[in-house]
């Protein structure tokens, strides 16, 4: 992950024999990021070692979403050099954010 202040965040998969509990490498290195003191994501890469390129889950889209700008790119890659390039606002169109809480106590 990549910070708009220049910095690199890395992540990995912590993983729990109950799933629930697992924790995915996108949001570790969000957690890493922020609490470093970056406020905002430039660019997510997620790269799989595996046949099929794998998008962020939508727990993680939820989370790049809340501390990216809507130009963020996300690349996703394999080992074997396929690449896709997106912006977040497609992989999460009509996202839910802070707009939707103003009000609200």
């Amino acid at each position: 992950m990549l910070s708009s202040d220049g910095r690199v965040f890395t992540g990995c998969n912590v993983e729990n024999s109950t799933y629930g509990l697992s924790m995915c490498a996108e949001r570790v290195a969000i957690f890493k990021a922020i609490s470093d003191g970056a406020h905002e994501i430039k660019r997510v890469a997620v790269v799989t070692d595996h046949e099929h390129i794998a998008p962020p889950c939508g727990c993680c889209r939820q989370m790049i979403w809340e501390f990216a700008s809507d130009e963020t790119e996300v690349i996703l890659a394999n080992l074997s050099g396929d690449v896709r390039h997106y912006r977040i606002r497609d992989l999460l169109p009509e996202a839910f954010d802070a707009r939707y809480l103003e009000g609200v106590s």
